[in-house]
């Protein structure tokens, strides 16, 4: 028997919930970038140890919707607050508690006798004057199990999270294989570091009109050969992916690749193209299509 459950990280876009999931499993999971919303999937980290078998879901940002994507990744969402055995509800210390984190903060009121975690990041950032502020308006009219400040990137305060989840998690026997990392695919992570390095180098030019899935993938012992489709939902974006004569395209790609190589610990051939699919975001066949989770 070890302590084991489903722990969900909820909060606004950008706050860091990836950067936690894996700075908890001490590998490169879930995508991150310095843009809002990067996460549009449910991912599961699973950390083990002698004693314990937590289950993390970084889900997506909460936020207004503007379109059906948004509508989708905000129920994916709450359907993994929902099925919890503890929240994390993340908030950036830096930035401070403000309309868009008690709007989340709301729907998780609803939630009938799941403990909730405060998580305060970026803590390294501030004075500790304004953490005191920050956590006396978050804790205003809720009381939260436990109030822990992190920083996770630097990855501090995350050893202390992990000794406080397990005095709430139940006793019970593992729910994955003892080598379990993650319920998504490799073909889903391939094309997710290949969204990553396209938001991250090509900055504030391309929005998140962008995504990418894996058209065919082959593994040997020693090699992995992928091909990722870039979709894009109009012209001018696709020629900013390629950039001039191919360059921006190859830079993503060998950033990429680098990526892929030290997840799978092998060299990856990588092939990426970029296509144009217009108003992809609110056709419900190309959300099925690219894997997007709207039952």
């Amino acid at each position: 028997m070890k302590k084991c459950g489903f722990v969900t990280i909820m909060g606004r876009p950008n706050v860091g919930k990836s950067t936690l999931l894996n700075g908890l499993l001490n590998i490169h999971l879930a995508i991150t970038t310095d843009k809002a919303g990067t996460t549009r999937n449910s991912i599961e980290g699973i950390y083990q140890d002698d004693e314990s078998q937590i289950v993390f879901i970084d889900t997506p940002g909460i936020h207004k919707p503007i379109h059906k994507l948004g509508n989708v990744l905000n129920k994916t969402a709450y359907l993994n607050m929902n099925q919890a055995d503890i929240i994390l509800f993340m908030i950036d210390a830096k930035t401070g508690f403000g309309k868009g984190d008690q709007f989340i903060l709301n729907k998780i009121k609803e939630t009938e006798d799941v403990p909730v975690f405060l998580l305060l990041n970026k803590v390294d950032k501030i004075e500790k004057e304004t953490l005191f502020k920050t956590i006396d308006k978050a804790t205003k009219d809720f009381t939260f199990q436990e109030v822990i400040p992190i920083s996770a990137l630097e990855k501090d305060g995350l050893d202390d999270l992990v000794k406080t989840l397990k005095k709430y998690l139940p006793d019970s026997d593992p729910i994955f294989e003892d080598d379990a990392l993650t319920n998504v695919s490799t073909k889903f992570i391939m094309a997710e570091f290949v969204r990553e390095k396209a938001m991250q180098l090509t900055r504030e030019e391309v929005p998140h009109a962008i995504t990418c899935y894996v058209e065919n993938y082959k593994e040997t012992d020693d090699l992995i050969k992928v091909q990722v489709l870039i979709v894009v939902d109009r012209l001018p974006l696709k020629k900013i992916i390629i950039g001039k004569n191919g360059s921006m395209l190859k830079k993503i790609g060998t950033s990429a690749r680098y990526e892929m190589e030290k997840f799978m610990g092998k060299k990856v051939y990588l092939e990426t193209y970029v296509k144009v699919i217009e108003n992809w975001k609110e056709e419900e066949k190309y959300l099925k299509e690219f894997g997007f989770e709207n039952e």
